[in-house]
């Protein structure tokens, strides 16, 4: 009798702290990845990687569901079942041409990528990591790829006292994909993660509808939407055991130290 009351007991407590505790925190997984390819670096996830990953996503019954979706989500307070995701990737490289985009379009996976507009078609950075051209934006788009901004020039946004020149930064990149795809550009990015109030303010007043950070922010389990938390995809995750799972999980955010936005 005393063990079927301990059992009770626990199945209690553990109940609880599921429902009171830990869904509550719950937040649809938003991957972030930069580089598809093989150079190296954390922010490189080789091709093959890349597949297996993707692949893992379908084959285990996640629905990949656009950024514009879980906006909306959010702000009706929509409760989102458990096996959603959403996939992002910065700066604009055109290797997530080359190597990500088919993969996205075999499995029919929709994504955003946020561009840095002044970059697009010059060529590569320091690094040598060649930029996407105009054509191929154009080209993704008609095939579930959105577009959202990475400001103009990948100013650091944080720490910014020029109001009007952070201004600039943000419309001036909407306005610029908005030009060359013909499509409303509706989301954000802030480059590094870093932003402050008068930034969140700048960026919905240019007409964004949401943005996106890294783990930097104060607000709860992407509860604002002009401060979307995100969650890094690394090359090693599908060799690592459990790690892509708890990326997938939707509770990452708890087992991460939350940053200053600044």
């Amino acid at each position: 009798m005393r063990r079927v009351l301990l059992i009770l007991f626990l199945v209690i407590i553990l109940s609880g702290v599921y429902y009171y505790w830990l869904t509550p925190k719950y937040a649809v997984p938003i991957l972030t990845y930069h580089n598809i390819g093989y150079g190296e670096g954390g922010f490189f996830v080789t091709p093959e990687n890349f597949a297996k990953q993707m692949e893992y996503i379908k084959k285990n019954g996640y629905e990949v569901i656009t950024l514009d979706e879980l906006v909306s989500g959010i702000k009706d307070k929509k409760v989102f079942r458990r096996n959603k995701v959403v996939i992002t990737f910065d700066d604009g490289y055109k290797d997530n041409f080359e190597y990500a985009y088919p993969v996205l379009k075999r499995l029919g996976f929709a994504a955003t990528i946020f561009i840095i507009t002044d970059f697009m078609g010059k060529g590569s950075d320091e690094e040598g990591k060649e930029f996407l051209g105009w054509d191929e934006v154009v080209a993704m788009s008609k095939n579930k790829i959105s577009f959202g901004s990475h400001t103009k020039t990948h100013f650091y946004l944080g720490a910014i006292k020029d109001e009007e020149a952070a201004f600039e930064e943000i419309a001036g990149s909407k306005k610029a994909i908005e030009q060359k795809i013909g499509i409303p550009v509706d989301y954000f990015c802030y480059p590094g993660g870093g932003f402050n109030e008068k930034i969140k303010e700048s960026v919905a007043r240019a007409g964004y509808k949401g943005a996106c950070s890294t783990n930097r922010g104060f607000a709860d389990f992407n509860s604002d939407v002009y401060e979307l938390k995100r969650v890094k995809v690394t090359n090693s995750d599908m060799t690592k055991p459990l790690s892509f799972w708890i990326k997938l999980s939707g509770y990452y955010n708890i087992l991460r130290k939350e940053k200053s936005p600044h």
